[in-house]
């Protein structure tokens, strides 16, 4: 899930990325780290842990340049890749399926 707050003196927007605790019950293993990855950090797996929220799973806060779009993935256990499905949209990654978008438009 995703919840933006953009600031009206400075040109960003603070993106709060959230992986609910359903993802845990659906993977059917033990999530011990996430990790929010794109190119915001240069798709690097250690730059954006997510830390562990009660009533939300996981939970990161990132300051983003407003009007701009940034793909991104949850890696899960530094081995599974969750993608956001309330995203702002989708696109293909070539790889294996789609990237998780977030527009930071106002």
């Amino acid at each position: 899930m995703l919840k933006k707050r953009f600031y009206k003196t400075k040109p960003n927007c603070k993106v709060t990325f959230e992986l609910e605790k359903v993802v845990e019950k659906k993977l059917g293993e033990r999530i011990f780290r996430v990790a929010v990855v794109g190119d915001f950090n240069d798709w690097d797996n250690d730059a954006t842990l997510m830390h562990k929220v009660k009533g939300c799973a996981w939970r990161a806060h990132i300051v983003l340049k407003k009007g701009q779009e940034y793909q991104f993935r949850y890696l899960i256990n530094n081995t599974i890749w969750e993608n956001d499905w309330q995203a702002d949209k989708y696109v293909s990654n070539n790889v294996d399926g789609d990237n998780s978008v977030v527009v930071t438009a106002e």
